[in-house]
């Protein structure tokens, strides 16, 4: 590599990171302020501290998923079984007896 497309990898790799650095606060923010979630979401997140429930990814059936991460917006939209992005809420500990289940999306 010629030391022009060294330097100039080098300094495209340092701005993306200075930029990332920005964003990351932000984002974290926006995840803390829970006004702009759906009310599936905000329902999902009570029911999960009153009950001591956590999150199983893996083992959803059909439209049967309590929530996503990323793949769709929420509540009974999977249009896969099994979806490793889809959750459902389980008492906790039980995920882990499950065949599949996983406690983070793959």
């Amino acid at each position: 590599m010629n030391k022009h497309r060294m330097t100039a990898s080098t300094l495209s790799s340092a701005i993306g990171l200075a930029l990332a650095m920005q964003i990351a606060p932000v984002q974290a923010q926006a995840m803390k302020d829970m006004s702009a979630m759906p009310q599936a979401v905000k329902d999902n997140m009570a029911r999960m501290e009153a009950n001591k429930l956590q999150k199983c990814y893996g083992i959803n059936a059909v439209s049967k998923n309590d929530c996503a991460e990323g793949a769709h917006s929420c509540a009974g939209q999977s249009t896969q079984a099994r979806d490793p992005k889809s959750f459902v809420l389980l008492p906790a500990g039980d995920c882990s007896k499950i065949q599949g289940g996983k406690l983070k999306p793959a």
